[in-house]
This record gives C-alpha cells, structure tokens and sequence, in this order.
C-alpha cells in the first residue's frame, strides 16, 4: 500500500489547472493578491530589510525578485527567505479558518514566486502549485490536530516546508516518486520554536519561520528532482511528523477528501495585525466599548477566560518588542482600549512605552474557560472603575466571510497595505492579480 507521503505527491505531480474548480482557482488567486500586498507592507519592516540584504549578499547572480527589494536578482532560496519573512512580517497573512498552524500565502507563494522565475512558468502553472501546496499543508495541519505547540513548537515551522516543497515541485515538474522524496526531505527541514513566547527580548525570530519553510521547500523540490531521497514513512511513520510533533495525531486526515474536499476553499483573510487565537476578546472588548460607550481610561480591569493554550503562549504580560506584543492577549487587549487594533500603525514602537496601555496591560487576568462553554469561546468581563461590569462570549472560530464582504474587505485591504505604490498602481496591479490565470508571469508592480 502507498503511503501517505506517496499519496500526496502522487496527487500533487499529477493535478492540473482544468483539474481545479474555478470556485477553487477564485480563493487561491485571492490568497496570493492579498499576499502580495501584504509581502510589500512587510518588506519596509526593519526585520524583512536584514533579511533581504544577507538574501542580495549571499544570493547574488540569481534570476528572482525580492518584493518591495529594487536591484538585483537573487538565486531561488535567498528570494523564497527573503519573501518569506516579508510575508509574515507583520502578522497580517492569511490562514486556514478554523486554524491548523499553517500559513497557505506566506508558506506557498514565496517559493511559487520563486520558482516560476527561475524557470519562466506562466502564471496558470503559479495557480496549480499553489493549490497543489495548499492541498498537502492543510491536510498535514489537520492531521496534527494542531497539536505541536503544547510541545513548544512554532507549527507552521514544521508544516510549512511540506506544503513549500509540493508548490515548488510543482512549478520543476517533479514527477510523483520524486514529490514522495521531496516530503521526505522536507521533514528534516522542519524548525520553529516558541522560546520567544517567554523571552524578554528577541521575538524577531518569529519572522524568519515562515522565510525558512519557504527557502526549506526550494531545497527539498530540487534535491529530489537531481535524485536524492527521503523516507517514504515522513508523516505517519516511526519517528514521522505525527510521532515526533504531535499528540494524538491522525494519519486518516492526511489524505482524507484528497481531489474531492478542496482545503484551498478554508483560506480566510485576515485583517488585523496580531495572532488569530487573541481576534475573540479583542473584538469582543471593542463591541463593547461601542455599545456601552466607555473609554479605555473607564477600564480598572478585565478578565478573559479562555483556552488554556492561550494562557501557555499569549500571557505575555512585558512585551519586550513588536512581535511579542502582536502575540501577547494582554498588550493587544490593552491596546484596543486606546487605539484601533486593526490599523498596523497602532503597533509601532511608541506602544510599548505608552503608559496607559502598559497600565492597562497588567490589569488583564487570563483564566481558564469555566465548563459549560464551548471549547472554542472566549468570556470577557470589564469591570469600569465606577464599579459597572459587563461580560460577554466571543466565538474563537474565525469563519470564512461570504463571497461579496471577502471581495470588499479583500480590495480595502489590499489599497490600504499597497498605499506606497500610490492608488493607480496599486489598483492596476490588484485587477491584473485577480485575472491572474491570464498573466504569462506573476505581476509584482
């Protein structure tokens, strides 16, 4: 019997654009429109330019862009890094909804950028490996159960270079023994660890797990298009991915629905700039606010009950710099009581240091859900210093908008990360991305 690995890269290798439903074709060239515009807002990000410079020093002569980089190419795994990083430089990329540790456009469309440069693709072979990508990562989140970060890991470290391999695959033409391979190799590439959650300093490294996924997949596909191998049993073997990552995982999910449930389909955009698990109270606390009509300065406390997970890697009371306080529940919350959370100028540097939202910050309590709720809520109470207190459920899962509000929210979002470009660039580029099965290559400007 084939395994699971065999199965994916079989299925990967062999699918087509004709292959995929256009409702499909729809949600991935909106994830790599709306990825796009985010890798622009993210390479004026200190972080990304570091990145970018060792990409254009050590990886000069090559054939692929950097986005947001003028000046010369670089070879494919540099430009995957350095996009890579871009991509999630600023908690603003996409992800499955519900969430299984896996970034679909940061993970996939830096290495199909890539890749298709290198080789001069067309841009429907740039749709086919990012669905095909899509397709395995999914189902590989799935079948962790999203269980690898109780264990300290950063998951979409892990299951990024899997996805990153396939899409890469793809574009090289690797043939399905060598897509098995790539899978193999690929699950020696995996890293990602959450020390930063509990670190003073040094949250920056979070940016550099989605550039590696993406420059792990370049390395993977083409390892296995020149011959070498990799183990056959990665994913559900002895020492496999679910073994050794995982709790409790389950190998049926990694193949389950393969060519007939579309993963693609659960791509949700994201508009706001800090991690998905904090969206709930943070929302929750903002409709609050409007309808009570109470100030941040109102507040004397709030306490959040919520996933027990949540309380392990997002009560990060001290933020030391950005990327903890996009991560930490306490500081977003904190700052949702003084500035809107969905606008990324609101985390600059000056946040850190604004005493009211630091004060504000140590008076958040985070507590396990009580029973009776659904695991996936999240109960907020405010307690104003005139002694009023309100409390509300907020529903964890981020469901996937219908097609009209993704098409608005898609557009506005796009327009106000792409401002740089100015509006008639940035409109002329989001149509040709949205007709991007008739471009011959990927545009960039």
């Amino acid at each position: 019997m084939p395994t699971p690995a065999q199965i994916l890269g079989k299925f990967a290798a062999e699918l087509t654009f004709s292959d995929i439903p256009p409702a499909v074709v729809s949600r991935a060239k909106d994830s790599i429109t709306d990825t796009l515009a985010v890798m622009l807002f993210g390479s004026q990000m200190p972080w990304s330019r570091m990145v970018a410079e060792y990409a254009r020093r050590y990886g000069n002569g090559g054939l692929c862009s950097i986005v947001g980089s003028a000046g010369r190419r670089v070879h494919a795994p540099y430009a995957a890094l350095a996009n890579g990083v871009s991509a999630n430089a600023f908690e603003l990329d996409g992800a499955r909804h519900p969430g299984v540790g896996a970034h679909p456009g940061a993970t996939l469309l830096p290495v199909v950028l890539a890749a298709c440069d290198e080789t001069k693709s067309d841009c429907k072979t740039a749709i086919t490996a990012f669905v095909a990508g899509c397709e395995v990562l999914f189902r590989i989140g799935l079948a962790s159960h999203h269980s690898s970060e109780g264990l300290g890991f950063h998951a979409p470290g892990l299951t990024g270079p899997y996805g990153a391999c396939i899409s890469a695959g793809r574009v090289l033409g690797l043939d399905a023994k060598q897509m098995a391979h790539a899978l193999g190799i690929a699950g020696s590439l995996s890293a990602g660890l959450l020390a930063f959650v509990n670190s003073r300093h040094g949250g920056m490294v979070k940016r550099l797990h989605l550039g590696r996924t993406s420059e792990s997949g370049i390395l993977a596909a083409q390892l296995a298009k020149a011959g070498f191998t990799g183990p056959e049993t990665v994913l559900e073997g002895r020492f496999g991915y679910l073994e050794v990552y995982c709790r409790d995982g389950d190998a049926s999910l990694l193949t389950a629905g393969l060519g007939e449930r579309w993963e693609t389909l659960s791509i949700g955009l994201k508009l706001y700039p800090y991690n998905v698990a904090l969206r709930a109270a943070v929302q929750t606390v903002r409709d609050l606010m409007a309808e009570h009509e109470f100030l941040g300065s109102d507040v004397s406390s709030l306490k959040i009950e919520c996933d027990e997970n949540v309380i392990s890697h997002h009560n990060i009371l001290e933020p030391g710099d950005i990327t903890q306080a996009q991560y930490s529940m306490p500081f977003c919350l904190a700052l949702a009581l003084f500035r809107d959370p969905d606008n990324p100028k609101s985390f600059d540097e000056g946040a850190l240091t604004d005493s009211a939202i630091l004060a504000a910050c140590r008076a958040v309590t985070l507590v396990p859900v009580q029973r009776g709720h659904v695991a996936q809520s999240t109960r907020v109470t405010v307690r104003l210093k005139s002694g009023t207190q309100f409390a509300r459920d907020g529903d964890s899962i981020r469901r996937v908008p219908d097609e009209q509000i993704w098409a608005t929210q898609l557009r506005s979002k796009f327009m106000r990360l792409t401002e740089t470009i100015g509006e008639a660039a940035a409109t002329r580029l989001f149509e040709r991305l949205q007709r991007l099965e008739m471009e011959t290559e990927i545009p960039l400007l």
